[in-house]
């Protein structure tokens, strides 16, 4: 029987950390600072079943709605910036598709976060497109919804009978989900974070299903994604959010619909 080196494990998990913090790695001085770098940054991080930009985002989205400390959004968005997974317009289009899917506030924890990072590193402001530079008319941005909807959850959307649905039509896929700033992968592990998040069974499911049927995920992404989901909001929600993956992936293999 083999035996796992305690050193080996601390020194690949103080490598990882430093990288995707993008500074180097204080001392832990506590059992739980201790955890961070021997198992969520040695274990969790550097499996291969996620890229690593896969990793900043889901990491990014679940820091700023699951309660961690400024700081510590500050460090992934810092990492992200510095090992170029992603780049600040990418960060600015991702801070908009939180606040869809985890509330203005959260994506303003976010926003901030982002702008922190970016003077301390002296970025120059990221060029991003304006939600609208041009009129539109109504009912077209009602129909470009409505198609953006279909391809992205891999059914069309019912009918605009409710305010919420109308901002549904209009904003959240007539525009925001049709900006190309970021592509449609990466809003769609922000959109999971967010959907799982919201403990609510309908988006959990349908959007968990949509993840795969588009082809945007993989299931063995899935599966992993939950891990690195669970070092943020905690085993319990991450134990039910595992069920629906595995459930998922085994409609979508079927060809069958996410509630069939």
């Amino acid at each position: 029987m083999s035996l796992l080196d305690p050193q080996t494990r601390s020194a690949a998990g103080l490598a990882a950390q430093t990288e995707a913090t993008g500074h180097d790695a204080p001392a832990p001085t506590t059992l739980l600072e201790e955890s961070w770098r021997d198992f969520v940054f040695a274990e969790v991080w550097t499996r291969p079943g996620l890229p690593r930009r896969t990793r900043f985002l889901v990491a990014i989205a679940s820091a700023a709605t699951g309660g961690l400390a400024d700081g510590q959004i500050e460090d992934f968005v810092r990492g992200a910036l510095t090992t170029g997974a992603l780049t600040l317009a990418e960060l600015r289009e991702a801070a908009l598709h939180l606040a869809v899917y985890s509330g203005w506030g959260n994506g303003g924890r976010l926003d901030r976060a982002v702008t922190r990072v970016a003077e301390a590193l002296g970025l120059p402001p990221a060029e991003v497109p304006p939600i609208r530079a041009e009129p539109w008319d109504a009912q077209e941005r009602n129909d470009q919804g409505h198609a953006e909807f279909a391809q992205v959850m891999t059914f069309p959307p019912g009918p605009p009978n409710s305010p919420y649905l109308v901002g549904i039509n209009n904003f959240v896929f007539g525009e925001m989900w049709c900006r190309r700033g970021l592509d449609e992968p990466s809003r769609r592990w922000i959109t999971l974070v967010g959907v799982c998040e919201s403990g609510a069974d309908i988006p959990i499911r349908s959007h968990i299903h949509a993840a795969m049927a588009s082809g945007n995920c993989q299931s063995q992404e899935m599966l992993e994604f939950v891990l690195q989901y669970g070092t943020h909001a905690g085993w319990p929600k991450a134990s039910r959010i595992n069920g629906v993956v595995i459930e998922m992936i085994g409609k979508v293999e079927k060809g069958l619909p996410w509630h069939g």
